[in-house]
C-alpha cells in the first residue's frame, strides 16, 4: 500500500489517522475501488492547520478531491470511492439495509464501545454495564453471519464499516473477546484481519509534516536557483494487488 510519493500533486488528498476505525474503513474503500490518493498521516492531538482550514471539524478521515470538493464523513467517502469503482459489488445487494445495519453500529455499539474501552473519560458510567451493550450489538452480528459475511457469502461495504470496530473492542480484552459465545463473529473479525486489503491498508507511514512559509521560501529559492526541491513528507495508498 503505501509507498513514499515523490509527486502527488494531482492526486486526492486524505487526511488520516491510522489506527483510527473511521479512518480504516475510509482507506479500505479506497484501495479496493484502486483509487490511489496522496495519504497525509496526522497525529490527533497536533492536528495541522491544512486539515482545520479544508474541514473545521478537524476528524479523520477527509478526503479533499482533486476539483476541491471535501468529503469529511467517512461513510460518504465510502460510497464516493465505490461509485467510481465497485469490482467486488460491496454496494449490493441493498445498500439501505446496508447504512441501517451500520447505523447500529456507529450509534448504539459505539456508545457502549467508547464508555468500555475508554471508562476514565467517561465519569459515573460503568464499564462493564456499556461491554455487555457492546455485546448485545455483536449478538445481532452473529445471526447476520450464517453464511460468513453480514449481507450473504460475500462481504459488502457493511462488512468492512463495521469490522474495525469490533477490532477494537476485542483488543480492549482479547480474553473476553475469545471467550464470547460468538464463534462466527471471532472467525469474521479474524478473516478480515488477516485479510490482504486490511493488512494492505493498515501500514505504517510517517507522520506528514505540514510545511511552513520558510519551507515554502526555502522550496522557491532552490527552484530559482535550478536545485531540485525534496519529495513531498507524503505517501499513496496505492490499489490492493488482487492475485
Amino acid at each position: 500500500m503505501p509507498s513514499t510519493a515523490s509527486s502527488a500533486s494531482a492526486l486526492p488528498i486524505l487526511y488520516s489517522f491510522r489506527r483510527c476505525p473511521y479512518a480504516m474503513r475510509a482507506r479500505l474503500a479506497l484501495a479496493e475501488s484502486c483509487i490511489a490518493v496522496e495519504l497525509r498521516e496526522v497525529l490527533l492531538r497536533d492536528k495541522p492547520n491544512a486539515l482545520r482550514q479544508v474541514s473545521p471539524k478537524a476528524t479523520v478521515p477527509v478526503l479533499v478531491l482533486a476539483d476541491g470538493q471535501v468529503l469529511d464523513e467517512s461513510l460518504d467517502i465510502m460510497r464516493w470511492a465505490l461509485e467510481q469503482h465497485d469490482p467486488s459489488g460491496w454496494l449490493h445487494p441493498d445498500l439501505n439495509e446496508m447504512l441501517d445495519v451500520v447505523a447500529g453500529n456507529d450509534g448504539p455499539f459505539k456508545h457502549h464501545l467508547d464508555r468500555y474501552k475508554y471508562g476514565n473519560r467517561y465519569p459515573g458510567e460503568v464499564p462493564l454495564s456499556h461491554r455487555s451493550g457492546a455485546v448485545a450489538f455483536l449478538e445481532t452480528l452473529e445471526h447476520r453471519l450464517a453464511d460468513g459475511a453480514l449481507f450473504g457469502r460475500q462481504i459488502s461495504l457493511a462488512d468492512v464499516a463495521i469490522a474495525p470496530f469490533v477490532r477494537q473492542f476485542a483488543n480492549t480484552d482479547r480474553v473476553f473477546f475469545d471467550g464470547l459465545a460468538l464463534p462466527k463473529v471471532q472467525a469474521w473479525l479474524a478473516e478480515f484481519l488477516s485479510s490482504a486489503r486490511f493488512v494492505h491498508t493498515m501500514k505504517k507511514v510517517p507522520r506528514w509534516i505540514e510545511p511552513t512559509v520558510a519551507d515554502n521560501d526555502s522550496d522557491a529559492d532552490d527552484a530559482h536557483r535550478g536545485v531540485q526541491a525534496s519529495p513531498p513528507q507524503t505517501s499513496l495508498i496505492s490499489p490492493v494487488s488482487k492475485k
